[in-house]
C-alpha cells in the first residue's frame, strides 16, 4: 500500500513539475511571437492608399521630363522628381496657381500648363523658377495679369498668352508694358482683347496705355465673378484647340485621330511641324495654311482626301516634308506644288492614282525637282496599267503618239537612269527635228 501510494506521490509531483515549467515558458514565447508579429508588421506597413505614379517621368536627349498630360490634375503632386527640366500640364483642371507652387523644381527649363481652367495666378507662383524659359499659358481663363508675376522669371524668353479673356482694362496695363519691350518679341505675341467692347480682338501688343485705362470702358465690364469652366465663346469653324501643342523637341501641332473634317482656321504662327493624319479631312481649299509661314513638316496621311486646291499649300516656302499617304487623290491640278521650293521628302503611297493625261504634271513637277525623295507614285486605274510605275506609263504614253506630240521639255528626265532608252528616242527625234528645219532654212 505505502509503495503505491508513493508511486502515485511522485507521478503527482512529475506533472506538476513539468505543469510548472511550460507554463512561464509557453507565455514567455507567446509574448515573444507577440512582440515579434507586431515588430514585422511595424517594419512592412500597408500602403491601403498608395496608387501608382500617375505621370510618366522620362530622359530625352539627356534631358528629364514629366508627361502629367490629360490626368485631371487639380494641383502639381508631392513626389514629383525636383531635377526635372521639362514638365508637361497640358489639358488638366488646374484653376488656380499658388504662391511657391512650382518652387521646389529649381532647374525647370519649360513649363507647359496650356489648355487647363486657369483663372487665377498668385504673385509669387512662379517663385524659384529663376531658369525658365518657356511658359505656355494658352487656352485657359485668364482675364488679368500683371507684370509682377513674372519677375521671378529672368531668362523667360517663350511666353504663350494666347486664347485667354482678357479684360483689357488700366489693370494689365504692366503687363502691357512688359510685351511690348523689344527685347521681349516672343513674349504673348498673339493674345488679344475679350473686353471691352471696344478693344475685343485687338492684340495685347498693339495696346496704348490711354486705351487701357479709359473710365468709360471700365464701367462698362461685366462686374460678375470669375466662374470656373471655359465659358460659351464664338469659335472658328474647326478650332485647333482640340490639338496638341508641344515645344519640345520642336514646336509640334498634334491633331492626329481629332474626327476634324477641315484644316484649323487658328494653328499658330509659329508651328514647325503639324500632324493632321487620321482625321476626315477631304479637300484642300485654297490658302489652308497661308499664316504657318515656318512649317517645315505636314502629316495629311489617312485623311480621304480627294481634291486638292492649286493654293492650298500657298505660302509654304519653307516645308521640307509632305505625307499625302493613304487618300483618295487620282492626280494633282497645275499649280498645286509651285511654292514648295525646298520639299525633300514626299509620300505619295495607297492613292489611287489615275494614269492619264492629268498625273502628267505631278510626274513632270517631280522630275523637275530631282532633289525630292518621293515614294508610292503607282498607277490603280484604269485596270489595263495597275501595278505600273508612274514613270512607266508616261513613257509609255509619249511612245504611243505621233512624234509631233512628244513633250517640249525632254530634259524633264535626265535624272532618272530608269529612263535611258526613252531619253535616246528622244534625242534621236529632237537631232531629226533640228536638221529639218536647217535644211528648210538653207
Amino acid at each position: 500500500m505505502r509503495v503505491v501510494t508513493l508511486v502515485l506521490l511522485l507521478c503527482f509531483f512529475r506533472v506538476t513539475e513539468l505543469l510548472r515549467r511550460a507554463g512561464p515558458g509557453s507565455a514567455r514565447s507567446r509574448t515573444t511571437y507577440g512582440r515579434a508579429a507586431g515588430s514585422r508588421r511595424g517594419s512592412h506597413p500597408v500602403k491601403r492608399y498608395a496608387p501608382g505614379h500617375p505621370c510618366d517621368v522620362y530622359t530625352y536627349l539627356h534631358e528629364k521630363y514629366l508627361d502629367c498630360q490629360e490626368r485631371k490634375l487639380v494641383y502639381v503632386l508631392p513626389a514629383w522628381p525636383q531635377d526635372l527640366l521639362h514638365m508637361l500640364l497640358a489639358r488638366n483642371k488646374i484653376r488656380v496657381l499658388k504662391n511657391n507652387m512650382f518652387s521646389k523644381y529649381k532647374k525647370l527649363k519649360s513649363l507647359d500648363l496650356q489648355q487647363n481652367e486657369i483663372s487665377k495666378i498668385e504673385s509669387e507662383a512662379f517663385f524659384g523658377l529663376n531658369k525658365l524659359t518657356t511658359l505656355l499659358l494658352q487656352h485657359n481663363q485668364i482675364k488679368v495679369l500683371t507684370e509682377e508675376v513674372f519677375i521671378y522669371m529672368p531668362l523667360l524668353s517663350y511666353l504663350r498668352l494666347y486664347d485667354n479673356p482678357w479684360r483689357c482694362t488700366c489693370e494689365i496695363e504692366t503687363l502691357v508694358s512688359m510685351l511690348q519691350v523689344p527685347r521681349n518679341r516672343n513674349l504673348g505675341n498673339y493674345a488679344k482683347c475679350e473686353s471691352p467692347g471696344a478693344l475685343k480682338n485687338k492684340k495685347l501688343l498693339q495696346l496704348k496705355s490711354e486705351e487701357l485705362c479709359n473710365e468709360e470702358e471700365k464701367e462698362q465690364l461685366d462686374p460678375r465673378p470669375q466662374v470656373s469652366g471655359r465659358p460659351p465663346v464664338s469659335r472658328p469653324e474647326v478650332d485647333s484647340t482640340l490639338c496638341h501643342n508641344y515645344v519640345f523637341p520642336i514646336q509640334t501641332l498634334d491633331c492626329k485621330r481629332k474626327e476634324l473634317k477641315k484644316v484649323p482656321t487658328n494653328i499658330p504662327p509659329d508651328i514647325i511641324k503639324l500632324d493632321l493624319s487620321y482625321n476626315k479631312i477631304n479637300q484642300l481649299r485654297p490658302k489652308e495654311f497661308e499664316d504657318v509661314h515656318e512649317l517645315k513638316k505636314l502629316n495629311l496621311s489617312s485623311n480621304g482626301i480627294e481634291f486638292i486646291d492649286p493654293a492650298a499649300f500657298s505660302g509654304l516656302t519653307h516645308l521640307e516634308e509632305l505625307d499625302l499617304s493613304d487618300n483618295s487623290l487620282q492626280n494633282f491640278d497645275y499649280g498645286v506644288l509651285e511654292d514648295l521650293y525646298f520639299l525633300k521628302l514626299f509620300w505619295l503611297r495607297d492613292n489611287p492614282w489615275r494614269c492619264d493625261y492629268n498625273i502628267h504634271y505631278l510626274y513632270y513637277w517631280l522630275k523637275h525637282h530631282y532633289n525630292v525623295h518621293y515614294s508610292g507614285l503607282e498607277c490603280k486605274v484604269p485596270e489595263e496599267y495597275k501595278g505600273w510605275s508612274v514613270g512607266k506609263y508616261v513613257r509609255s504614253y509619249y511612245e504611243e503618239c505621233p512624234k509631233d506630240k512628244l513633250p517640249a521639255y525632254p530634259e524633264t528626265f535626265d535624272q532618272d537612269t530608269e529612263d535611258d532608252e526613252w531619253e535616246k528616242t528622244q534625242r534621236d527625234h529632237t537631232a531629226k527635228k533640228q536638221s529639218v528645219r536647217i535644211t528648210i532654212v538653207g
